[in-house]
């Protein structure tokens, strides 16, 4: 299950694990105009886990969830 909802200066999903025990804590990803966020809980901590990726590694990311193994480079047009 996930939702989506748009905020001021962000949309914010969040992906909640359904199905057979143990389940993983939500993901939180926050998308602003120039990087993504993704949150998750970490109870071993007790603290929120966050990692920040640039709207290019998010390409990439998007990109090699269709692509075979081994190491590509994408074609970016000039901004």
């Amino acid at each position: 299950m996930f939702s989506i909802e748009h905020e001021f200066d962000s949309t914010v999903v969040t992906l909640v694990d359904e199905g057979d025990a143990p389940l993983g804590e939500d993901v939180v990803i926050n998308m602003f105009e120039d990087c993504v966020t993704i949150e998750q809980y970490d109870a071993r901590t007790d603290t929120m886990q966050k990692i920040t990726l640039s709207t290019n590694q998010v390409q990439d990311l998007a990109a090699a969830l269709d692509l075979p193994e081994g190491v590509y480079m994408l074609k970016r047009d000039p901004t």
